[in-house]
């Protein structure tokens, strides 16, 4: 359940950027996941490629940097790879 509420803030953080920049397609995505996030890059990415089908973001590459920060929680977007 925790994966489902990370993917559906992220998938609409990205819409979001997506629509306001005149995006067709969402090409790469790149994250740094919180040291006390509660998930790994393996299975973030695991739900990433299932949460994103059907959505602007569908096939985008998903790059992931873990904060080194101990006391940092979720999920922070950094930038956006776009298609116009």
């Amino acid at each position: 359940m925790h994966e489902l509420s990370l993917m559906a803030g992220l998938l609409e953080k990205v819409g979001q950027l997506a629509a306001e920049n005149g995006a067709t397609r969402v090409m790469t995505v790149d994250i740094t996941i919180g040291a006390l996030a509660g998930i790994s890059e393996d299975h973030l990415k695991e739900h990433w490629r299932a949460a994103s089908i059907g959505t602007i973001a569908e096939g985008a590459e998903l790059r992931t940097t873990v904060s080194e920060d101990p006391l940092s929680t979720g999920l922070v977007l950094q930038s956006l790879e776009l298609e116009t």
